[in-house]
């Protein structure tokens, strides 16, 4: 046994690195583990053949001045770009501006089309749906049928893997809010300066020259640099506990060197929750183990295409709001920087949503690529025969699952974990089953490293995105409000399967041999 009692971080994220690094400015030891042979979790740059892939898209903003000073501390200035936000909708193979522009809009649909969207809007304010507690209701109440079913249903149904109409109407209202066909018309004819209630997207971000995975592997160097470890490929495959001390004691690894046990005075996790409560030792108990297994997150798949440059276009993606391919967004990897690409090629990035079980997950990679190929030709964003290689990755626990359980869920595990075991801090995304942006991830780490080094006493579970949405700005000042403007939908819950716990139910977690950051 590893008799070091160094702080442990499980992960080597954006939460888990922050975490570290913030610790040994506090001169408290470290050591990082990390299952992936990379570090950055989903903030990674995974590279192929020369060719580099943000896995989602990062764009480097925040309203957190922290975040941002710490951004600048890792990396130089001139390791950034500063990069035009742009992203569109292509429908019918037309590209409409996002957010929606009435005059675009017009032009890309033509009067007839435009003619029947108003009259589906006109029907749905005379006789609105009854039922306006899903998304699909609510949506369509706003800007009628016709509208919704073109720019808001396919998109919503790819991502979240199920119809619209059970997807409730909470998360429309804070991503869409009061916004309506008539009020888009409204402010497209306003002058801008008439309008108190203005409201835009940023502009402009910046964005690390290779990648986001840029930053992660340079605050890895410097976490080493000041006396911590990162050790890559180390599975953490339990957490021990002393149940007398009320505290967790020590973390098994296995890794290169084999399967050993280190020490620990605090456990930083950012490894999904659920699979942290599965690897404690002695276990939770049964009601604790089950509200962890029941979490459910969404998977994330890239297909990305090397095409001449000619078929490249300026948005960093693009949304797929046609329902007959199953792409969600298209990234073009040489609009985020010219450095993850090469002279007179571009590679844009198919991303699809999936679940880790299902046929599109499992489906082995140069079938993808194919279909990939297929779908892009399809929606004639490129000509037949022009892709010149297609690389797959694969990115399990990508998104948070918000279903009609999981508030209480993580509320059972995160207050046996504070009660039973409280110098084990669950930080970042997975970590905390949040649906937050990287910013705040490494938020909760920050807070949990004063919490460690100087026992501030924070509470990291209030950390979440403003009640505003994430990448708006406006005019009016922010106040200290708090809510959830980068937010997921609440989803049906899964029915239990047979043999299946139930919410309070007694099934063991399963052994955990996962992907940690």
């Amino acid at each position: 046994m590893d008799k070091q009692r160094d702080t442990v971080v499980i992960g080597a994220g954006p939460a888990g690195l922050t975490a570290a690094y913030e610790l040994l400015r506090w001169d408290v030891p470290v050591r990082v583990f990390e299952a992936d042979e990379v570090v950055g979790g989903i903030s990674r740059t995974v590279e192929r053949d020369g060719w580099r892939f943000d896995i989602g898209g990062h764009r480097f903003f925040t309203k957190v001045s922290r975040v941002e000073e710490f951004w600048h501390e890792i990396l130089p200035d001139e390791d950034f770009l500063l990069r035009p936000r742009m992203s569109r909708i292509y429908y019918r193979g037309a590209l409409f501006d996002y957010p929606l522009n009435a005059s675009n809009a017009l032009r890309n649909l033509g009067l007839r089309e435009a003619a029947r969207c108003l009259g589906s809007y006109a029907r749905a304010r005379l006789r609105p749906p009854k039922d306006q507690s899903h998304f699909e209701g609510w949506v369509s109440a706003r800007f009628g049928w016709r509208l919704y079913s073109m720019f808001f249903k396919a998109y919503t149904e790819k991502v979240w893997g199920m119809p619209a109409d059970q997807l409730q109407a909470d998360w429309a209202a804070q991503r869409i809010k009061n916004l309506s066909l008539a009020k888009a018309v409204r402010n497209a004819l306003l002058p801008r300066r008439n309008r108190a209630d203005v409201t835009s997207l940023i502009e402009e971000f910046q964005y690390p020259k290779l990648g986001p995975g840029m930053m992660w592997e340079r605050c890895a160097e410097e976490v080493r640099r000041r006396g911590g470890a990162v050790e890559l490929g180390s599975w953490v495959t339990a957490v021990h506990r002393d149940p007398r001390r009320g505290r967790a004691v020590a973390v098994s690894v296995d890794g290169v060197g084999g399967q050993r046990t280190a020490t620990a005075s605090h456990v930083v996790s950012s490894m999904p929750i659920s699979e942290l409560v599965a690897a404690l030792r002695p276990p939770a108990p049964p009601q604790v183990r089950a509200a962890a297994a029941d979490l459910r997150y969404r998977d994330f798949l890239t297909v990305a295409l090397v095409v001449p440059a000619e078929f490249a276009f300026p948005d960093n993606w693009i949304y797929v709001h046609d329902p007959d391919v199953r792409v969600g967004r298209i990234q073009n990897f040489g609009s985020w920087s010219p450095h993850l690409v090469k002279d007179g090629r571009t590679c844009l990035g198919l991303e699809y949503f999936v679940f880790e079980d299902d046929e599109t997950w499992r489906t082995p990679d140069a079938e993808l690529v194919a279909t990939a190929t297929a779908e892009l030709e399809r929606l004639g964003l490129v000509r037949s025969g022009v892709v010149e290689a297609g690389y797959v990755v694969r990115m399990p626990k990508a998104y948070p699952v918000y279903d009609e359980r999981y508030q209480r869920n993580v509320d059972v595990v995160r207050h046996w974990l504070a009660r039973e075991v409280p110098n084990v801090h669950p930080v970042g995304r997975n970590g905390m089953h949040r649906y937050n942006n990287q910013d705040h991830s490494m938020l909760t780490a920050m807070l949990t490293a004063e919490n460690i080094a100087c026992g501030a006493g924070h509470d990291v579970w209030s950390v979440n995105v403003e009640q505003d949405y994430h990448e708006e700005s406006s005019g009016r000042g922010g106040g200290n409000r708090r809510g959830t403007g980068r937010d997921a939908p609440i989803v049906p819950a899964r029915p239990a399967a047979a043999g299946a716990a139930p919410a309070d139910g007694t099934r063991p977690g399963r052994p955990v041999r996962a992907r940690l950051g």
